[in-house]
């Protein structure tokens, strides 16, 4: 350790509130990576779940599309016009263990039904549909990949600090109380011999 202490009685107090101090920081510590890893794997399983959502909409979207150019052909497709989405970015917010968790979502009206359409198809409807809906996929999936993201920093932070308290710095202070206790005890039996050895010359 970087502080050195006289061996006393009170620098051995010292150093056991010390001990108390930073067991109780590690005990904190230990704590807070368990619950930041628990999230972690919840929102992890929640990840998961919804990349195969939005691969099976990715799915969905080129069998739309593949329709569509069957029905209008690839150029109409091309000069189809695209509908309005009325939608913007919502995002929720919530502090979890030193760590902000975000909720995004798209909030949108329903596609109007009044577009200037030549020749209009339910196919060319249904790749909207579903490109919208992937598209609303999307966000959600990426809010929760950012909040990934932030809490495998704050973990890895927080294990880092657990460790250097487990492994170097409650290590250090056991050693120092170990070393100052027994030169304590060797300056008390020293003192004993002295006193012992005064009383017998004095007699």
């Amino acid at each position: 350790m970087a502080v050195e202490f006289t061996p006393s009685q009170s620098a051995v107090l010292e150093l056991r509130d010390e001990k108390s101090i930073v067991l109780e920081a590690y005990d904190f510590l230990d704590e807070k990576r368990l619950l930041l890893a628990a999230e972690l794997l919840k929102q992890l399983e929640d990840f998961e779940k919804l990349s195969d959502r939005l691969e099976q909409q990715r799915h969905l979207c080129r069998s739309a599309m593949g329709s569509a150019v069957s029905r209008h052909g690839l150029h109409g497709v091309q000069l189809y016009p695209p509908a309005e989405i009325e939608a913007h970015l919502s995002r929720e917010q919530r502090p979890f263990m030193g760590v902000t968790l975000a909720k995004s979502e798209f909030d949108a009206e329903d596609a109007p039904d009044n577009l200037l359409v030549a020749n209009p198809s339910p196919e060319a409807v249904d790749t909207g549909n579903e490109s919208r809906e992937l598209l609303f996929l999307a966000a959600v999936l990426a809010g929760i990949s950012g909040n990934l993201h932030r809490l495998m920093d704050e973990y890895q932070k927080t294990e880092r600090r657990a460790r250097a308290l487990e492994n170097v710095v409650i290590p250090e202070i056991e050693q120092l109380l170990v070393n100052m206790t027994a030169q304590l005890e060797e300056f008390d039996q020293e003192e004993i011999i002295r006193t012992h050895r005064g009383h017998q010359q004095a007699s």
